[in-house]
């Protein structure tokens, strides 16, 4: 079993992380965007909203619904610097690395993969 895999059953365990589920209307999405479009979507989001050093709003910067990947952002702890860094152990401080920004998306679509 990868990080990855091994992080996704931690958080499984969370009351919290495990409320979040891909209701009809985003599996529809997602079918008719494919999973590519996701992924450029996560790259997008995270690169705007979770990659900077200074977010103004970090801990509300990511909505709880509204797109496929703010939903998984959540249920993976990817949602804001303070759950990185607690589940994950990404300082939060400093810009996101490259690695570690693929390493968001990566278990963002794992979740979405795993959900639909």
């Amino acid at each position: 079993m990868n990080n990855i895999d091994l992080t996704l059953i931690k958080l499984s365990k969370s009351k919290f992380r495990n409320n979040f589920n891909l209701g009809i209307k985003e599996k529809k999405y997602i079918k008719e965007k494919g999973i590519d479009i996701i992924k450029n979507h996560a790259y997008d989001f995270i690169n705007k909203r979770l990659a900077p050093a200074n977010i103004p709003n970090d801990g509300r910067q990511t909505p709880m619904k509204g797109h496929p990947v703010f939903i998984a952002q959540h249920a993976t702890a990817t949602c804001c610097r303070t759950c990185l860094y607690k589940w994950h152990n990404i300082e939060p401080c400093g810009d996101l690395s490259s690695e570690q920004i693929d390493y968001i998306v990566k278990i963002i679509i794992k979740w979405i993969k795993n959900k639909m």
